[in-house]
């Protein structure tokens, strides 16, 4: 399985999250969802490079042209309600992709203990197709992985890219264990060593879904 790591590189991703992660400007809530979205954009372009394509001819207001265009079926799954502004980032540069979509949130049983809980999935046919799944904040690698398992239901995709803004080494770890290795490609903006006692990345960059939306009731 590839783990692709941008803050390996120079990249304008590195911009995007020196922005996120600061206190102070993530008081403005439309710049903050607008850089997850930048990200999106920015990685949707880097997956594009290992699609398939294919040859198609067109015509020009002069004479036909061949040009090359994705072959892959492309589905874009995303985690709400923190993926929305990361799916459209995606979805800007994947215009004629199908989507799908999946609740995901943490049913606290105790103050530090809660399990995962999947209420709604909405999505299309996934057999031999490639699914983007993105995902923000990539703590522990539960939420992604039940997800995943879900959306099976609807099919099994020939090849599979997850995308994450911030991911933890626990998360990454998840993941290489529960998907599956051949047909696995990992996307992260960068990788956190910790999480605390509340599954939260650390130094991370807080609640990415209040400070994207809101603070939840």
């Amino acid at each position: 399985m590839e783990i692709i790591n941008f803050d390996n590189e120079n990249s304008l991703i590195n911009q995007y999250m020196m922005q996120l992660r600061d206190v102070t400007v993530q008081n403005d809530r439309m710049r903050f969802r607008r850089n997850i979205e930048r990200i999106g954009e920015v990685m949707a372009y880097e997956i594009s490079k290992r699609l398939n394509y294919k040859t198609v001819t067109v015509q020009t207001p002069l004479a036909p042209c061949d040009c090359r265009a994705i072959a892959d079926n492309v589905v874009l799954g995303t985690i709400l309600r923190a993926g929305l502004p990361f799916h459209q980032g995606f979805l800007s540069y994947f215009d004629d992709a199908e989507n799908s979509f999946v609740s995901a949130y943490r049913k606290y049983k105790e103050k530090e203990h809660f399990d995962i809980h999947i209420e709604y999935i909405a999505s299309p046919r996934l057999d031999d197709k490639t699914l983007i799944l993105v995902d923000p904040m990539l703590a522990t690698g539960a939420s992604m992985d039940l997800a995943y398992q879900a959306l099976l239901t609807k099919g099994t995709p020939e090849r599979i890219h997850i995308a994450s803004v911030i991911a933890s080494k626990q998360a990454i770890d998840y993941i290489k264990a529960h998907f599956p290795e051949d047909k696995t490609t990992v996307w992260v903006g960068t990788i956190d060593e910790v999480i605390n006692s509340h599954s939260y990345i650390v130094p991370g960059l807080g609640d990415a879904g209040d400070l994207a939306f809101g603070i939840k009731e």
